[in-house]
């Protein structure tokens, strides 16, 4: 039996959403505002964020990417964001031709330390990209001080936080724009897909062109644009997805705290939510000096759990960064995610406690 660390969490509803597009053909469009699929999920996900706008794009990149241009970053610009998540943050940042400059996190929570990140702001600086890594939301009051003071836009990357809440409040909500990823892995899912949310209607109508190669109608490109446009079988999916991710978060929020209990009492770091937090439980994530030795020999009784991420975006071939950033060279080498995900049974939370339990104690 092999137990993912996450599933897609489909059935017959998202089957019956996509017969009638296949038939019909209506597989996308290019107008403004997106097909019917598209609108109706853009009101879905800004309603459930408690946001003013959602512009749907076709992956959690294409959010990113759409975001960076949107502001008007580019070549010369430099952008602050952790090294610590996956390599999709820094590349978004690339393709606009601005930099990614590095900053470590908190050992806390994985997110953003905002002391490095204000030592690392210079007049090139020009915007701040915090990752609500597994859920846990970053310091984003302290990082919006910061932006403030120093004049710097916030993009929210939120692909992993999506339902994640700090006082009440959504992440992707607290500065201009707040992007999601809708992979398979992510809390709910369109197959490939994203979105971004903004309360800035100018924000908003420059999104629309950018995910449609600058078009407001016809071949009329007033900016530069892209295909991100998000395919009407991917919205229809989405539809139905969003409308279940109340009770996917909640089944997520049931296996995390049952799994806490039972591994209470052992040697390892487990995630707590911060005083007026709310973590959608995407990853849990428990860190221990003995974390290969526990990955081999879970994955061996068959539960797929996973080091998210043993090497760290500045490590990575293509960028080669020499730059130091202590706490995140020790998380890529201690941290450890395991499933909890809606497909997971109380039995098997059980089974992976012992699991832990047994290994710990050889």
């Amino acid at each position: 039996m092999k137990i993912p660390i996450n599933v897609p969490n489909l059935d017959k509803k998202e089957i019956a959403a996509i017969i009638p597009i296949l038939k019909e053909g209506s597989l996308t469009s290019s107008a403004r505002y997106g097909g019917k699929n598209v609108r109706e999920f853009e009101k879905l996900a800004a309603s459930f964020v408690k946001s003013k706008y959602a512009v749907a794009v076709n992956s959690g990149t294409a959010a990113l990417q759409a975001a960076l241009y949107a502001l008007d970053l580019g070549a010369g610009d430099e952008v602050l964001v952790p090294s610590f998540t996956f390599i999709a943050t820094a590349n978004a940042i690339v393709s606009t031709g601005a930099k990614p400059v590095f900053v470590d996190i908190f050992a806390e929570n994985y997110t953003m330390d905002t002391k490095d990140l204000e030592k690392k702001i210079t007049k090139k600086t020009k915007a701040i990209i915090p990752v609500h890594i597994y859920g846990n939301v970053s310091f984003i009051d302290r990082i919006l001080e910061i932006s403030k003071k120093h004049n710097l836009r916030v993009i929210e990357d939120s692909a992993q936080s999506l339902g994640s809440k700090l006082k009440g409040r959504h992440t992707g909500t607290f500065s201009d724009l707040g992007c999601y990823s809708m992979y398979p892995g992510k809390v709910m899912t369109s197959g490939e897909g994203g979105f971004i949310v903004t309360n800035n209607k100018k924000l908003r109508e420059k999104l629309l062109m950018i995910r449609n190669h600058g078009m407001v109608q016809g071949y009329d490109s007033k900016i530069f644009g892209l295909n991100f446009r998000l395919p009407e079988i991917s919205a229809a999916i989405a539809k139905i997805q969003i409308k279940k991710l109340p009770k996917f978060l909640e089944i997520r929020r049931k296996n995390a705290t049952q799994l806490s209990q039972l591994i209470s009492d052992f040697k390892v770091k487990i995630p707590k939510e911060r005083k007026n937090e709310r973590v959608n439980w995407y990853l849990y994530t428990i860190s221990t000096s003995k974390r290969n030795k526990i990955l081999s020999k879970l994955r061996s009784k068959g539960i797929e759990a996973s080091p998210y991420y043993s090497r760290p975006v500045h490590k990575t071939p293509y960028y080669k960064n020499k730059i130091k950033l202590p706490i995140t060279d020790w998380a890529a080498s201690h941290v450890l995610s395991l499933p909890i995900h809606p497909k997971v049974s109380s039995k098997t939370i059980e089974f992976i406690a012992k699991s832990l339990r047994e290994i710990l104690n050889e």
